[in-house]
C-alpha cells in the first residue's frame, strides 16, 4: 500500500492534532527549571500552521504537493529550535516526495533520510540524545525495513518503534535527563506527531483536536491561544509575624490553582496563584502576618483583549516596504521598556517573544520585509530564536544577517557598537565582537523542583544565571540582583544596567537599586530601566 495525497493530507492534520493534545505533556519533560518550558508548545504551533492549507487542499492533490503545501507552511510557521527541526524533517519529505502521485515505504525512507540530514546541518554543534538523535536512529534502523516489500503504513510503524527505542536511550546520552528521570522533550513531540499520522495511514482513524484547530498565531499572542483555566492571578506580600513554615502556605494555594511561586526571607514573605478563589488566597495568607502589596488581575478579561488585539492585527497584515536605505534592524524582545529601548538605540522593528514565547519564522521575515533597508541585522537575543530567525533569511527579498545574540544584553552592546559610517561588513564584525564583551545576568524563579548543573532546586526559589548558566538559588530578590551583580563584574567594567521586570515594582526596584549602588564601586555606571519584560525579574548588562 502507498499514501495518496488525501491521505497524507489527513495524516498530517491527524499529527497536528495529536501534539497539539499533548503538548503540555510534551512542555513538561523540559528539565531546565526556568519558565520556559515549551518545546510541545512549538512544535504544535509549528505544525498548526500547515493545518489551514492543508484542509483546503483538495482530495485530488498528490502526495507531492500535499508535502510541499505542508512543508511551506511549517517553514513559515517553525517556533524555537523544536519547531525549525521539525519543519526541516517535513522539508526533507517534501523534497523526498516531489513529483511523486503516492509515496511508498522506500520513498518515505528516502525522504525521512533527506529531512535528518537537513535538520543535522542546521545546527552548529548537534547533541546527542534530542530530537535530532531520534529521528536519525530511527531511520537508519529502518533502511532494511524498507527495502523489502512492505507497506507505507508498515513502515511508518516500524519507524516510530524505532524511534520510541532511541527515545529510551536519550537519558545515556545526556546527563541532565537523566538525573531528572525523563526522556527527551523534542523527540517525544516528533513520535507523538508521527503516531497522529499513522493512526490514519493503518487504521483510517484521525485524532480530533481537542479544541478547534486555527493557524498559528503570532508570538505576541501565542500565550493567549491556550485555554485560561484560572480567571484570576493573585499576587500578594506579607509583612511576616510568624517564622512558620512557608511550605504550608505553597502546599495551600497548589489545592486552589497553580503557577504557584512562594518565597520568603526573615521579614517578607511574597506569592502568587492563577486560581479562581484570589479570596481564599489573601485569606490564607493573612495568618502567616499584615499583607502590605495586593495585586489581582482577570486573567480571562485579559485573554479576551490579547485576541481582540490580534484579530484586528491580522486584518490589516502590511505588504513588505521597499528599501530606502542601506542598513536597518530587527530585534526580538518583550517588555515595553526593553522595546523603548532599542527603539531608541536605531532598530526599525521589534518583534514581540522571548523567553517561553518564541516568534515564528514568518513573523521575523514580516518585520523583515517591514525595514525600509537593503541590509537587515536580525537580533534574535534568544538562543532558542536564532534557528527559526535564521530560516527567515533563505525567505527574504533582501539580504539578512542574523547575529548570534543570545540575550537582550548582548542585543544592546550589539547596536551599541553599530557604526553609521561604517559598510556591512565592518559593522558586522564589529557588532559581532561586541556580543562577546559583555556579561549577561538574568534572575528568574524555579518552576520545579530539580537538579540541574550541580545545584539542588525548589520550586519557587529564586534562581540567579550568568549568561545563560544557573549559578546559585536565593530567597531573597534583592540580596540576589547584588550577588549577581557582582559576580558579572570585573576591574574593566564601566557600565552596569539592570532592567526590572512586569513583576517588580517601581517601588522594590528604586529600593533594589540604591541597596546595589551602596555595595558597587562608584567608578561603575549603573542604570535603572524599567524593561516591564515578563519571566525575569531582572536582566543585568555589564560592559
Amino acid at each position: 500500500m502507498t499514501i495518496s495525497g488525501k491521505l497524507l493530507r489527513d495524516a498530517v492534520i491527524s499529527g497536528a492534532n495529536n501534539i497539539y493534545n499533548h503538548r503540555q505533556e510534551v512542555d513538561e519533560l523540559n528539565v531546565f527549571p526556568v519558565p520556559d518550558g515549551d518545546t510541545g508548545t512549538n512544535m504544535s504551533m509549528t505544525i498548526k500552521n500547515a493545518v489551514g492549507e492543508l484542509k483546503n487542499t483538495s482530495d485530488g492533490a498528490t502526495a507531492g504537493e500535499v508535502a510541499k503545501k505542508a512543508s511551506s507552511a511549517m517553514l513559515r510557521g517553525a517556533r524555537g529550535n523544536s519547531g525549525v527541526i521539525l519543519s526541516l524533517i517535513f522539508r526533507g519529505l517534501s523534497k523526498g516526495l516531489s513529483g511523486k502521485e503516492t509515496a511508498s515505504a522506500a520513498d518515505l525512507s528516502a525522504a525521512l533520510k533527506i529531512g535528518v540530514d537537513a535538520a543535522y546541518k542546521s545546527v552548529m554543534k548537534p547533541t546527542e540524545g534530542t530530537i535530532l538523535t531520534v529521528a536519525r536512529e530511527g531511520y537508519e534502523n529502518t533502511v532494511t525495513v524498507a527495502e523489502k516489500k512492505v507497506s507505507a503504513a508498515e513502515f511508518l510503524g516500524e519507524y516510530i518503534e524505532a524511534a520510541k527505542v532511541s527515545l529510551e536511550k536519550t537519558p545515556e546520552l545526556l546527563p541532565a535527563l537523566k538525573k531528572a528521570g525523563v526522556v527527551d522533550a523534542g523527540g517525544m513531540g516528533f513520535i507523538v506527531i508521527l503516531e497522529g499520522m499513522l493512526s490514519v495511514i493503518a487504521d483510517g482513524v484521525m485524532i480530533e483536536s481537542a479544541d478547534e484547530v486555527k493557524p498559528a498565531a503570532p508570538a505576541a499572542v501565542a500565550a493567549a491561544e491556550e485555554e485560561v483555566k484560572f480567571g484570576y492571578s493573585a499576587e500578594f506580600s506579607i509583612q511576616r509575624n510568624t517564622l512558620k513554615d512557608i511550605s504550608a502556605l505553597r502546599a495551600y494555594l497548589e489545592t486552589i490553582g497553580d503557577c504557584v511561586v512562594v518565597v520568603d526571607d526573615e521579614e517578607l514573605i511574597k506569592a502568587n496563584v492563577h486560581t479562581d478563589h484570589p479570596g481564599k488566597a489573601i485569606e490564607e495568607g493573612l495568618k502567616f502576618g499584615e499583607l502590605t502589596k495586593v495585586k489581582i488581575n482577570n486573567m480571562r478579561e485579559q485573554h479576551k483583549s490579547l485576541i481582540r488585539a490580534d484579530k484586528a492585527a491580522q486584518s490589516h497584515k502590511k505588504a513588505p516596504v521597499e528599501p530606502t536605505k542601506d542598513t536597518g534592524f530587527v530585534a526580538v524582545a518583550a517588555g515595553a521598556g526593553i522595546e523603548a529601548l532599542f527603539k531608541d538605540l536605531g532598530v526599525d522593528n521589534v518583534v514581540r517573544g522571548g523567553q517561553t514565547m518564541n516568534p515564528s519564522t514568518e513573523d521575523i521575515l514580516e518585520a523583515v520585509e517591514q525595514t525600509p533597508a537593503h541590509n537587515v541585522f536580525v537580533l534574535p537575543n534568544n538562543k532558542n530564536i536564532i534557528m527559526a530567525a535564521e530560516q527567515a533569511v533563505k525567505l527574504a527579498d533582501r539580504n539578512v544577517c542574523v547575529l548570534q545574540t543570545r540575550t537582550i544584553p548582548q542585543g544592546i552592546s550589539a547596536m551599541m557598537n553599530y557604526d553609521p559610517e561604517g559598510d556591512f561588513k565592518a559593522n558586522r564584525s564589529a557588532m559581532t565582537e561586541a556580543i562577546d564583551n559583555v556579561a549577561s545576568g538574568q534572575i528568574t524563579f524555579a518552576v520545579r523542583d530539580s537538579e540541574y548543573d550541580g545545584h539542588k532546586i525548589k520550586q519557587g526559589e529564586i534562581l540567579a544565571m550568568d549568561n545563560g548558566r544557573i549559578v546559585f538559588t536565593e530567597k531573597n530578590l534583592t540580596k540576589s540582583l547584588i550577588k549577581l551583580t557582582k559576580r558579572l563584574v570585573t576591574s574593566a567594567s564601566s557600565y552596569i544596567t539592570v532592567m526590572y521586570g512586569s513583576d517588580v515594582s517601581d517601588e522594590d526596584a528604586n529600593e533594589a537599586y540604591e541597596a546595589l549602588r551602596a555595595k558597587i564601586s562608584g567608578d561603575i555606571d549603573i542604570v535603572l530601566v524599567n524593561g516591564g519584560q515578563p519571566v525575569y525579574y531582572y536582566i543585568i548588562s555589564v560592559e
